[in-house]
């Protein structure tokens, strides 16, 4: 039986493009519980967002990045008869959200030798066109499901 869903607190929306979304990236940007820095490289990535793009919001482009490297399936293992399974279920809309978000960002933080900014703006620009390493991890995921379909009747 599935546990109860948690109440979670909401995030407050960023001050600047009074979005719930960027403000929880913000938080996972975030470490050490430095939240200014964190703010600072996504301000400044979304600066070089609008110089690269000519695009004069960045939110758009940001929604989009997201969208794009967000999974719509995955596989679960879940154990049937002394056997282990991987299973492909789809995925809950804020667990999608989730993901996306941790993959751009480890995306951009194994991008060695340059300022995180640049890498976090390069990442977020590459999804958005659905290229990049985010976006190539959401299709490793998606491969891997389609691969376990035969396992589908196991769902829970």
């Amino acid at each position: 039986m599935r546990r109860k869903v948690k109440t979670r607190n909401p995030v407050e929306p960023d001050f600047i493009y009074n979005s719930q979304k960027l403000e929880k990236f913000i938080n996972y940007i975030m470490w050490s519980g430095k939240k200014e820095t964190a703010r600072k490289v996504m301000y400044a990535a979304f600066d070089v967002i609008k110089e690269k793009t000519g695009n004069p919001n960045p939110l758009e482009v940001f929604d989009l990045a997201l969208k794009n490297a967000g999974p719509m399936t995955e596989v679960r293992s879940k154990r049937i008869g002394g056997a282990n399974y991987q299973v492909p279920i789809e995925v809950r809309p804020e667990r999608r959200l989730a993901l996306s978000m941790r993959w751009i960002r480890d995306a951009a933080r194994n991008g060695k030798g340059r300022p995180m900014h640049l890498k976090l703006a390069d990442e977020l620009i590459a999804a958005s066109k659905n290229e990049g390493a985010a976006v190539k991890k959401k299709e490793d995921t998606h491969r891997m499901a389609e691969a376990n379909k035969a396992f589908a009747h196991f769902a829970w």
